[in-house]
């Protein structure tokens, strides 16, 4: 990753960022611009930027179409989104608009494709239309079904690229970036916060946390409570062999389970040209699982001592064990995709790669399916910030800081 930043972290600040993903940089980055007198220093435990969800995912610029209408995640994606769009063609970063078509497979799942359609309207998606089976062929020329809902307004981008110009603009503006810089001690003071961390200790007027899969332990840190608690999920993608890319123009997805914050099996092409397909979503034995052998001790306690874990288990068994399904044997998210996709055969697809989403989970079970923050002293706490958080990270960040001006009386 192209910014390497600054070798030490500064003994005073006016704000720390701890992370140095897409969200922590985009918030960094959004700082300077409004308070360019402020020194602004992000840091990071990893060797480098954008090190897990912002460069282990599909790279897909949500439009907006599944969140419920008046929610934080609806209103921040519509304009995210816009906002991103704008940002990598002023900053020549590789995107493409594709489009996405949404696909109902039987009669069952209309209903469904209904409610994502009277979603996407609500929210103010643009370019939004019901294709019927014919309408389907004419945009993916290999899809079956009985409907779909196509938006011209879903894209790529590699989001790692994205975060490495955030970087960039954090650091020409005067900001300090400091990677390999574990935080693992937080106290708050009258007049600042003192984060520990592996090169000694930072004492920053305020503090922003973007922790992503450890965001819970670090709010903890600050004093804030427990729940909810991240339970990671791994998700697992095939990329289809070369000779069959084309069997996919942009990206097909399915209807999804509304009980669910998860899309289901899908097709992608990426920015690259490449189509994957995926991904699965299982309970994690680590919040870096990327391999499904890694497991930590520590990581495996916390999800299963948390109540919620168990009750979440309780009410989507029948769903975990497709889950399991697809992790042992991965001809069967193939088989999941040749469902809208009939030519698609277990030769087709090969392993790719795998992300851990950073799940908010509540002590009752519930998934948590919004942007979700909290306030301790003189520090904000993103808690959970899930898919669409890379496509409306610009939107988010701008919300984030809103929330600190308002909070700290900046």
């Amino acid at each position: 990753m192209r910014p390497v930043g600054n070798s030490r972290p500064p003994a005073r600040c006016d704000v720390a960022v701890v992370g140095a993903g897409i969200l922590g940089l985009a918030v960094a980055r959004e700082l300077v611009r409004r308070r360019p007198a402020a020194s602004v220093c992000v840091l990071e435990r990893e060797q480098g930027i954008a090190a897990h969800q912002s460069s282990h995912n599909s790279g897909v610029i949500h439009a907006g179409i599944y969140y419920a209408p008046g929610s934080l995640k609806a209103r921040l994606c519509v304009a995210g989104a816009n906002q991103l769009y704008a940002y990598c063609e002023q900053r020549g970063i590789p995107y493409a608009r594709c489009g996405k078509l949404i696909v109902a497979v039987k009669n069952s799942e209309l209903a469904g494709l209904d409610e994502l359609e009277r979603r996407g309207r609500a929210n103010g998606v643009a370019g939004l239309r019901r294709v019927d089976a014919a309408g389907m062929r004419k945009i993916e020329p290999h899809c079956r079904g009985v409907a779909g809902l196509h938006s011209p307004n879903t894209g790529v981008v590699d989001f790692a690229v994205v975060a490495a110009a955030f970087a960039e603009d954090l650091l020409q503006a005067g900001g300090t970036l400091v990677t390999a810089c574990q935080v693992h001690g937080v106290q708050g003071a009258t007049r600042s916060v003192r984060l520990k961390h592996a090169h000694g200790v930072t004492e920053a007027t305020h503090a922003i946390f973007c922790g992503g899969a450890w965001a819970d332990r670090l709010a903890v840190l600050g004093g804030a409570d427990p729940d909810p608690r991240i339970v990671p999920f791994r998700g697992a993608y095939l990329r289809l062999v070369p000779a069959r890319a084309a069997l996919v123009r942009a990206l097909i997805y399915p209807v999804p389970d509304p009980s669910l914050p998860f899309l289901g099996v899908h097709l992608t092409r990426h920015i690259d040209g490449g189509v994957t397909l995926g991904p699965s979503a299982l309970p994690a034995g680590a919040r870096d699982a990327y391999r499904l052998s890694t497991v930590r001790a520590r990581d495996l306690r916390e999800t299963l001592t948390w109540p919620g874990s168990w009750r979440m288990a309780r009410h989507f068994w029948r769903h975990g064990l497709t889950e399991i399904r697809h992790a042992a044997l991965p001809g069967s998210m193939v088989h999941a995709a040749g469902v809208y996709i009939p030519e698609l055969g277990l030769r087709d697809a090969q392993p790719a790669f795998a992300g851990v989403r950073a799940q908010a989970v509540d002590r009752r079970g519930r998934l948590l399916d919004d942007f979700a923050f909290s306030i301790t002293g003189r520090a904000l706490h993103v808690r959970n910030a899930p898919s669409p958080g890379a496509s409306a990270s610009l939107a988010v960040a701008g919300h984030i800081v809103d929330q600190a001006a308002q909070a700290f009386a900046w």
